[in-house]
């Protein structure tokens, strides 16, 4: 017997309307982000080719490449970044293995705190710094008070190494974020059997929760990197006149010396060197699944 096809006519109207590309659905997105952030960087990239005698000229990345300012700024920034994510990897490290696997009460109240910690402004820890080991703060308030001296012996915030502490106290927890995650999915079933077999706390941390954890390290270590070269705040904030970074060099070109393609300039080197660690941020942060 012969199948019958019953053809079933099209409402009027149906598919003749054809859909909206993809594309279109970005263009908004798009327009905002160029308008808000390409656009006032273009300017910036611009300004860096316009000398102050006019017309388009590269003089501006000459003189500035060949300034001991710059390089000087150039060298402090990486070291201080560089240092700076060393003492977080390290510190992010041992407290995350505390939180993690040392019970202790509020344990979790800590855990949830690091949260909330991420959100809180790089200029609030430094004030917080400044309070306990500021010139006048009050570790040398104890201090002048105890001995009579004339002033207290904590006199670092305003040196290189008050830069380098306020920066590892603000930016460790990014790096513990990651690291309670990754801990946070590690088999204790692997612990307990390689403690039943007789290897030291050490030994377990060494051979099974840091090759676990080398993947969050990578990308807080990554993230940190990038949020230290940009750091203005903390620099700032602590009072190091002897510490000058490429944030810090923009703001002196640009508000004292009133030379805007010097500071453009300098604002252009660090951009690029901020997006190429964020990409290399970006690429660990995927095949770290962090």
């Amino acid at each position: 017997m012969a199948s019958a096809v019953v053809a079933v006519p099209a409402k009027a109207g149906t598919g003749s309307r054809k859909a909206i590309p993809s594309w279109v659905w970005a263009l908004p997105p798009v327009a905002v982000l160029g308008l808000v952030f390409l656009y006032p960087l273009a300017l910036v990239v611009q300004q860096s080719f316009r000398p102050d005698t006019g017309g388009t000229s590269a003089r501006a990345y000459g003189d500035v490449f060949a300034s001991a300012a710059f390089r000087d700024a150039l060298g402090t920034t990486v070291w201080l970044a560089l240092g700076s994510t060393v003492g977080c990897l390290v510190l992010g490290f041992a407290l995350a293995l505390v939180i993690a696997f040392v019970p202790f009460p509020g344990g979790k109240a800590v855990a949830r705190f690091i949260d909330v910690f991420l959100s809180f402004p790089s200029f609030l820890i430094t004030l917080a710094l400044l309070f306990v080991y500021g010139t006048v703060g009050m570790a040398n308030g104890l201090w002048t008070g105890a001995t009579g001296a004339a002033e207290g012996p904590f006199q670092f915030l305003t040196t290189p190494w008050g830069v380098l502490l306020a920066e590892i106290t603000y930016f460790t927890p990014f790096v513990m974020r990651p690291l309670l995650a990754a801990f946070s999915g590690i088999d204790t079933g692997q612990l307990e059997v390689a403690s039943s077999l007789g290897a030291r706390p050490a030994r377990i941390v060494r051979q099974v929760i840091l090759p676990e954890a080398l993947p969050a390290l990578a990308a807080g270590g990554s993230l940190v990197l990038v949020l230290c070269l940009n750091e203005f705040g903390i620099v700032l904030f602590t009072g190091a006149k002897g510490v000058t970074t490429l944030p810090m060099l923009v703001y002196s070109k640009a508000i004292l010396e009133s030379d805007y393609p010097g500071a453009c300039v300098v604002a252009v080197v660090n951009v690029s060197i901020s997006v190429g660690l964020y990409g290399l941020y970006r690429v660990v942060s995927r095949r770290a699944g962090a």
